[in-house]
């Protein structure tokens, strides 16, 4: 009789093993992968009842808490949004928590955007929350940051400005005094005109270099994009520029006007707020475009028309005119 209790006792502990063992090892309950968020300064007990709500564990989240303390380890859990797999069990969410990766989540904000358009990418993120400010022209550094999900959008364009922030301190405090640049806001001003006038990025310099030519010399700018930013903000203008408004005075054309603009036309790089604190060396003061997204710089005017003719009729001959 004693010998068939012994039996049955370790059947029943089998049985109660094998149990366990499935609500740990076992395929979880989750029929499609789900996200689950779990806040900094997280307790494990926390993360289980996050996880237990969210139906991603087998059982209650006390019962994932103890099995945790039993058969984890003791690993700390992160902080983060994590990606939980269809079926997966508790131990692999677990371990997910104690050692995998965190989403991450970006936003990108190329060189040469305009803050206009800053304002609209952020305001379509939809994990975000908050309104979305405007920032002021030329505050926000372009390069792609991480966001949280759940986190406020004001947030994110502040840690864009910080970096602007950070990166002009920087580049100002090694800046040569090879262009009449007074102050950094005059240094973003005049990056804002070299991103957008030169798509290559081995020009920089050299386009950087001949405005500050012209500014040494008393020479207007004559900048195209600085005619477009007062009508459309930095956003494409879509047709050719009109002679009314290469007339107009706005503050911004510097084809009417001596000197840089009222104020930044888009948001510049790194690498363009370094050209125009470090230009390369060269006499040139005029430059056109060269068919291939570069340019074509001249010392005198009698080159730089000859330039021109060449461009003319290479667009003649594109059919774009």
């Amino acid at each position: 009789m004693l010998r068939r209790l012994i039996l049955i006792a370790a059947l029943l502990g089998l049985v109660a093993g094998g149990l366990l063992g499935w609500l740990y090892w076992g395929p979880g309950p989750l029929a499609k992968p789900a996200s689950v968020t779990i806040d900094e300064g997280s307790s494990l007990g926390h993360a289980a009842e996050v996880l237990a709500y969210s139906g991603a564990v087998t059982g209650t989240g006390t019962t994932f808490y103890y099995f945790a303390r039993l058969l984890g380890g003791g690993d700390p859990i992160q902080a983060g949004e994590f990606e939980i797999p269809a079926r997966a069990s508790n131990a692999a969410i677990l371990d997910l928590l104690q050692h995998g990766r965190p989403v991450q989540r970006l936003i990108t904000v190329p060189e040469g955007m305009p803050s206009i358009l800053v304002q609209e990418k952020v305001a379509a993120v939809a994990y975000l929350t908050g309104a979305a400010p405007l920032p002021p022209e030329g505050s926000v550094l372009p390069d792609s940051y991480g966001y949280e999900r759940g986190e406020p959008r004001a947030a994110v364009i502040g840690r864009m400005q910080a970096a602007m922030t950070r990166t002009l301190d920087g580049l100002w405090a090694k800046r040569k005094p090879t262009c009449p640049i007074a102050s950094k806001q005059e240094a973003v001003i005049l990056a804002s005109i070299v991103e957008k006038e030169t798509g290559k990025p081995a020009e920089r310099r050299t386009v950087a270099g001949v405005y500050c030519n012209r500014l040494r010399i008393g020479m207007k700018l004559d900048a195209d994009p600085t005619v477009i930013y007062p009508i459309t903000k930095g956003k494409p203008l879509g047709r050719r520029i009109r002679r009314s408004e290469l007339m107009a005075v706005t503050g911004y054309n510097t084809y009417r006007s001596l000197g840089l603009p009222a104020g930044p036309i888009a948001n510049p790089g790194r690498e363009s707020i370094a050209a125009v604190l470090d230009p390369a060396p060269t006499r040139a003061i005029y430059f056109v475009a060269d068919g291939t997204g570069g340019h074509v710089f001249a010392e005198t005017f009698t080159e730089h028309q000859a330039n021109v003719k060449k461009w003319y009729a290479l667009r003649k001959a594109r059919g774009e005119m």
